[in-house]
This record gives structure tokens, sequence and C-alpha cells, in this order.
């Protein structure tokens, strides 16, 4: 069983460690105490907290997009617009995560993406690789 100490919890759901600990000291989550002596809490947890936090809806900024086949989008602030003539590069910050888009750059001109332009980055992929670090249980 994966154990994780509360600032990790905290980081992977993109919250305080002050809201994992008050969800922790009003019984919400369960936690325990580690060889070391550290609170922690079970990674099986922190991953249906995660997903309750994702069912809460798709957020206000992109409330009204509509039904789409892609589940991934994750809306946040472009940051960066590198152009050239044909091909521009989109990095937007969503949250905790860093989001790079290699779009045309008559689509950038139509969007009107500049930094600091609110923006929704929408991922639909046939291939997903996930890695864990090592000797981590």
């Amino acid at each position: 069983m994966t154990q994780l100490r509360i600032s990790e919890a905290a980081r992977l759901l993109g919250v305080s460690d002050d809201t994992v600990r008050r969800r922790v000291d009003s019984g919400a989550l369960p936690s325990s105490v580690d060889e070391s002596g550290r609170k922690v809490v079970d990674g099986a947890a922190i991953a249906r907290l995660a997903v309750e936090f994702a069912d809460g809806g798709i957020g206000e900024l992109d409330a009204d997009a509509g039904l789409r086949s892609a589940r991934n989008h994750f809306t946040g602030l472009v940051t960066r617009v590198l152009s050239d003539q044909v091909m521009s590069q989109v990095e937007l910050q969503c949250g905790p995560f860093r989001v790079v888009s290699l779009i045309s750059t008559e689509a950038v001109r139509e969007l009107a993406l500049e930094p600091g332009s609110v923006a929704t980055a929408v991922i639909k992929a046939t291939n997903v690789s996930i890695e864990t670090a090592r000797g981590r249980s």
C-alpha cells in the first residue's frame, strides 16, 4: 500500500498542505504514522480524492465549452508564444502543469493568443506513457 506524506499528497492534488491536514483532522481522509513518525495518508484515498476534485465540474473558465470527445482539457494562462511564418509554439500554465502546443500561426492570430490570455488546452491522445519513481511501493 502506497503511503504519501501530507506535503506530497497536497502537491499531487494541487492544494495546500493545510487543506490536506484539515481533511485528515476532520476524519474525511484517513491517516497513519510511518516508521519515521511522520503523518502519512493512503495513496488510494488520495487517488479517490483527486477523482472527486476532478468530478466537481469543468470549471468556470471552461463552462461554455460544450461537449467534446476529448476528456482531457486544462484551462490556464498563456505564458509564451513563439511564432514563425507558419507555426507557433504556445505555452500555457494550467495550475501546476505546463502544457505546450504546436499550432499554426494563423490560429494564434485568430484566437488572439498572447501572454496573459486565458485559454484551454484540449488533449486527445492515442498513447499515454506512465512512469513512477524507482523503488517506491
